[in-house]
Order: structure tokens, then sequence, then C-alpha cells
């Protein structure tokens, strides 16, 4: 665990020391960002319109009993930008492209590509990972602002047709519009940020580390995915608490 650790702050410090070099692999950025935004846009949109909706739901009721459901257009969407976007699309990602992301690159490495790389003087990091970090952490934020704004018309919608909450829409977007602040959105975009880059630098790392042919290609995959969920799990708390304490 300390060894896997240690190379993985390696990787990340030497990916971050590349990134002058990315306007040279403009090209490889750009098909990222493809994969990874255009690409994931729409099961973005159906998972944020989904998870507006089931909030609205849950809370809407007990919300109304209480004389209190003018304020759930502002509960669904402080609960929405803050913590639930953000997780969810990093949960999402972590699956779909942290997956592919070792799977492409553990190929590589079982198939000796990578060793082709460094004999052609090609650094891997350089041609691999930094593309790859760059284009998630432009691309998650931007699809974390879309799931925001979907999940706030789910929970919208929800209210509005449910009988038990019969809410106008006139009356949910006034009143998340003066409890979501821009602070609020920040703070969800700051946690999406991190998380990008430890789905981009673990899945990478696997896929790098890839050792006995399909079996191995398919192990690496499994604990990239894992990996990637638990570490955005456990650094959505911590930087919870911190910017809790910064009043971020």
């Amino acid at each position: 665990m300390f060894r896997d650790i240690g190379q993985l702050v390696l990787l990340f410090w030497r990916t971050l020391a590349s990134l002058p070099l990315t306007w040279r692999h403009r090209q490889k950025v750009g098909e990222q960002l493809h994969e990874i935004g255009n690409a994931s846009l729409l099961m973005t949109c159906i998972l944020a319109l989904f998870i507006g909706g089931v909030l609205a739901l849950e809370v809407g009721p007990t919300m109304v009993e209480r004389g209190l459901a003018n304020f759930l257009g502002g509960i669904i969407g402080f609960s929405l930008c803050r913590e639930l976007a953000p997780v969810f699309v990093a949960v999402l990602i972590s699956g779909r492209i942290g997956s592919a992301m070792a799977a492409e690159i553990g190929s590589m490495a079982v198939y000796q590509e990578i060793d082709a790389l460094r004999t052609m003087n090609i650094n891997p990091t350089h041609y691999l990972v930094l593309p790859r970090l760059v284009a998630i952490c432009v691309a998650m934020p931007l699809l974390v602002i879309f799931a925001d704004l979907v999940g706030w018309l789910g929970g919208a919608l929800v209210c509005a047709t449910n009988p038990e909450i019969a809410l106008n829409q006139q009356a949910y977007f006034e009143n998340l519009r003066q409890m979501v602040e821009l602070q609020d959105i920040v703070h969800g975009l700051i946690k999406t940020f991190a998380f990008a880059v430890s789905i981009a630098i673990v899945s990478c790392h696997q896929g790098l580390r890839t050792i006995g042919g399909p079996r191995g290609i398919g192990r690496s995959v499994t604990k990239a995915v894992v990996n990637s969920i638990i570490l955005v799990l456990i650094l959505d708390y911590f930087l919870t608490r911190l910017l809790l304490q910064l009043d971020i």
C-alpha cells in the first residue's frame, strides 16, 4: 500500500512538472476531452435528472407536512451543487473513463508498446498521462455544472407534477436563487477538480504497472475503478471539512 501511494505521488509530481508541454500534446488533449466530456454528457444528464427528482420525492412530502415547502428548491439546489453532483459525476467518470484509461494504458504495457515509446525516447508520462489528466480536469467541472442545472430542473419537475408536493416552479426557483450562492457552486467545483486529478492519476498508474496478459488488464481495470471511488469518498470528507473551515 505504501509503495503504491509513493508511486502515485511520484507519478502526480512528474505529470505536474510536465504541464508546460500541454500545448505540444494539444491534439491528444482534444481527443480525450471529446471522449470524457462529450461522450459522457448524456449519461450525466440522465444521472442528474433523476438525482434531482429523487431528492424532491424523498424530501418534498416531509417539507410540505411541516409547512416548509417553499424551502424545497434551496435544499435541492444546495445539496446538488455542494455534494451530490460532484460525487456522483466522479463515480460515473471513475467507472466509465477511469476503466478505459486503465485498460488502454494496461494493454500498451502488456504488449510492450510503452517500452517501444521509451526506446523512441518518448516519455510515457508526457505522452499518455499528461493529456488524460488535463482533459479530465477540464471536462469534469463542466460536467458538474451541467449536472447541477439538470438536477435542479429534475427537482422542479417533480415538485410541480407530484400532487403530494404541488410546488409551482416559480416558488421553487425563487427559493433556489435565494439560498444557493456562487460560493456553493465553487465549493463543488473545487471538490470536482480534486476528484478529477485522483481519478486520472490512479487509473493511469494502474495501467502503467499492468503485467500478466489479458487477466492482468482485467485486474488493473478493477483496481483502478475501486481505488478511484474509494479515494473520491475519502477526499470528499476531508475536502468538505477543509472548505467549511475556510468558509468556502
